[in-house]
């Protein structure tokens, strides 16, 4: 099976490609969030819908590449699903509760996340380019937190409390999606998602139930189908190469949120977005580059080895 997935057919896109293809389609998505939130959907309901499409977008290519739905690792596979659960939750309440870019940058949090657990469970020590990436982070989410110090519209504690434990879901799902990607095909990876999603979504999805018009309709299938371009784009980008090279192309979902935001919602971002925007992706760029220092000199020491 592995040599199946090492010689799965020629990628048309380059893990950059795939990256910026994959931060549109989320952007996109938590546009989409937004204005069904705006039209009255619940949550759940919301959930469903994109369950539903993804699910069957999912297994019909799993099905035409003759694939076992199933996989190999199920339990690492069934936990990506029930991490995917639980963080489109938190994402889709966090997209309810404040503006598309804010919620977004919340999001981009996840390198902290990632160092953190990677130095609880996997004894990681945590490099002086992942300090400067925590500092600026958090340098990043104060003035995200605090906008009325800026002049901006203040952001409930709830609001930025939900976005903080979609950010370090997150962080674990990339970490899971970059192990289970050497052994699985990606499309049985992204097929897990709304596997679990459905479901769990369907129970709890009928509870204020809003039977859509046309417009209501188009903002449901925009959900589900944005955000499996996403969750292919972000599988396929990270599987093609390295964590921090491919994670580095997904910051220009920050772009897209930005001009979505002035576009479609009318949220033109605050001088405290901005700067806070600039903190964090200056904060995960060094870490990126950092990481991939690290990666080279120890190739280059194993090559003298």
């Amino acid at each position: 099976m592995v040599d199946e997935v090492a010689n799965v057919n020629k990628p048309r896109l380059s893990a950059a490609g795939y990256m910026t293809v994959s931060a549109f389609g989320f952007a996109v998505m938590g546009m989409c969030v937004k204005l069904g939130d705006t039209y009255g959907f619940p949550i759940m309901q919301m959930m469903l819908a994109r369950a539903t499409i993804a699910f069957s977008l999912s297994y019909w290519d799993v099905r035409r590449q003759n694939l076992s739905p199933w996989g190999n690792n199920q339990l690492m596979l069934l936990l990506r699903g029930i991490l995917g659960l639980a963080g489109l939750i938190a994402v889709f309440t966090s997209l309810t509760l404040m503006p598309l870019a804010e919620a977004t940058l919340i999001q981009y949090l996840h390198p902290v996340f990632t160092a953190f657990l990677a130095w609880v469970f996997l004894n990681e020590i945590i490099r002086k380019h992942t300090i400067f990436c925590i500092t600026f982070s958090i340098l990043g989410l104060l003035c995200i937190g605090q906008p009325e110090s800026f002049g901006g519209k203040e952001i409930p504690n709830i609001a930025l409390f939900i976005g903080l434990v979609g950010a370090a879901i997150s962080a674990a799902a990339y970490t899971l999606v970059r192990h289970l990607s050497r052994s699985e095909h990606p499309a049985v990876i992204v097929l897990y998602f709304p596997m679990v999603c459905l479901p769990a979504s369907f129970i709890a999805g009928w509870e204020g139930f809003i039977m859509p018009d046309l417009l209501g309709w188009l903002i449901l299938l925009g959900i589900g189908v944005s955000t499996q371009v996403g969750q292919v784009g972000m599988t396929l980008g990270v599987a093609l190469e390295t964590a921090s090279r491919a994670t580095a192309f997904s910051y220009t979902q920050i772009v897209f949120a930005v001009v979505l935001g002035i576009v479609f919602l009318g949220e033109a971002p605050s001088f405290a977005t901005i700067l806070g925007a600039l903190l964090i992706v200056l904060g995960a760029l060094i870490n990126n580059l950092g990481a991939e220092s690290q990666l080279k000199y120890g190739q280059a020491k194993h090559g003298e080895g």
